[in-house]
């Protein structure tokens, strides 16, 4: 069976664009705040794999670190906030806030996966 060849590369390629988003500020506020994400690249996801991992061959150390993969996540795919917040205020988020933009933010744990049913031949 004769396989159809991709014509269009950027049908491949990750959008260019931001996407926003709106975070409500508390359970019982009406004040949101606005986020933009870009879209992940698949290299951008494998970075964010290795920030997960430390690793000291000299004591034969190995620890996690999930601080610097969402530190990585949040400079790599939040492009802007409104109003506007930095890496270190990332650190300061309350939970609710924070967990709402954990949920919009890439894991790069499942969407590296490749299903062995899509494999082809």
């Amino acid at each position: 069976m004769e396989k159809q060849i991709l014509n269009d590369v950027s049908k491949i390629l990750a959008n260019k664009n931001s996407k926003v988003h709106y975070v409500k500020v508390a359970p019982d506020s009406d004040e949101h705040l606005k986020v933009w994400l870009k879209e992940p690249t698949f290299l951008q996801l494998e970075q964010a794999q290795m920030k997960l991992f430390n690793i000291n061959m000299d004591e034969r150390d190995l620890s996690f670190d999930m601080k610097e993969v969402y530190q990585f996540l949040w400079d790599a795919f939040v492009e802007k906030t409104e109003p506007a917040l930095g890496a270190l205020d990332m650190m300061r988020l309350n939970p609710y806030v924070g967990a709402q933009i954990k949920a919009l933010l890439p894991d790069p744990f499942s969407l590296g996966q490749v299903n062995e049913d899509l494999k082809v031949e």
